[in-house]
């Protein structure tokens, strides 16, 4: 499932890293609708507005359904045949829809036989493990794994925030896939528009840590194929949404628990040996340093290719083993950890996978 999420960028970094190419092969960014209503946090709950990328033609009448906008919406989707004055009545969840009964149900159905295809922008994912022993849940951060940029340079000269800057001039946000419906008050009023994340079975990598997972579009392709309803039927659509093994997670503090929590350190890596904040300077604490310096300068358009990456990639290090029951999974990640850190200080390892 997916019930928290960070999308803390300001809005001209934001827009800046949704660049793409319109169908004439034209460098764009795409508009604001109500960018007011966009407000930058790092712990984002259903019921908050989150930017949502739709295709122009649902809000222009005769626009290129390949022209994009980006608008906040109200996440948990609220069906537009609903009857009641509060959009909170809803009797049921709406925050995630299911892959496999996406056809069942009318609350999804409908708008996505209107082609209200969305797709939600954000840093990044929260997700808990449920440990074994005890009844507490590890919270872990889940988001693309990020690349150097011309811009960055080498890496080993990035001993400083102005540099570290630079490392992190070109973040990329994470894409899931999602569907939108449009509600209007029976008794007047402004359009409420809402989303709902499609979520999957989840990938290898994630499957010790939760069942579920978001339908993560990896790739301007299948980005701009999934907003394209004017070209892209449901049906073609549809292929896209499977799991991803591309993502990397590390674990962070259970600040991030409570909703009401906003700071860097819902995003800052933890030992989970120890459970404190890494000190010792390296990938993790120029992570934080970059989520609280100013807006990177730099944009870049195209969808990063698969390259060697360099954010702090806790994943095989961490993992521990859930006693949830998944379809699949790496045993003794943790036991192998343990046996590494004698070797070597886990703030100097390299990470490995």
């Amino acid at each position: 499932m997916c019930g928290r999420t960070s999308c803390h960028l300001p809005i001209d970094v934001l827009t800046r890293a949704c660049a793409y190419q319109d169908r004439q092969g034209q460098q764009r960014v795409p508009e604001w609708r109500d960018p007011d209503k966009y407000c930058p946090s790092y712990n984002k709950s259903p019921q908050s507005n989150s930017p949502v990328l739709l295709s122009r033609l649902h809000l222009v009448k005769d626009a290129d359904s390949s022209e994009r906008i980006i608008a906040p919406m109200r996440w948990g989707l609220v069906p537009s045949w609903f009857k009641e004055s509060d959009p909170s009545k809803l009797q049921f969840n709406t925050t995630n829809c299911r892959s496999d009964t996406i056809m069942e149900k009318r609350s999804f159905k409908v708008p996505l036989g209107k082609g209200r295809r969305c797709v939600v922008l954000a840093d990044g994912f929260y997700e808990w493990q449920r440990c074994q022993v005890t009844s507490q849940r590890q919270p872990y951060f889940i988001y693309f794994p990020q690349i150097k940029t011309e811009k960055s340079g080498s890496i080993g000269v990035a001993d400083s925030p102005e540099n570290w800057e630079k490392v992190w001039d070109n973040w990329r946000l994470l894409t899931m896939a999602g569907i939108f419906d449009c509600w209007e008050p029976p008794e007047g009023g402004d359009v409420l528009y809402s989303y709902t994340i499609i979520t999957v079975d989840s990938c290898k990598g994630l499957s010790d840590i939760h069942p579920r997972m978001p339908a993560i579009l990896d790739g301007e392709e299948a980005v701009s194929k999934w907003l394209d309803f004017g070209e892209v039927s449901t049906q073609e659509a549809l292929k896209l949404i499977h799991p991803t093994e591309n993502v990397t997670f590390h674990p962070v503090s259970s600040v991030v628990n409570n909703s009401r929590n906003n700071s860097p350190e819902c995003l800052a890596p933890v030992n989970l040996v120890v459970k404190k904040e890494l000190k010792a300077s390296g990938s993790s604490q120029r992570m934080l340093q970059w989520l609280a310096t100013k807006s990177p300068k730099k944009e870049d358009s195209k969808t990063p290719q698969k390259e060697e990456s360099h954010v702090p990639q806790w994943s095989s290090q961490f993992l521990q083993k859930s006693s949830l029951p998944t379809k699949r999974g790496t045993a003794g990640l943790l036991e192998q950890w343990l046996k590494r850190e004698k070797e070597e200080p886990v703030a100097k390892r390299p990470y490995s996978q």
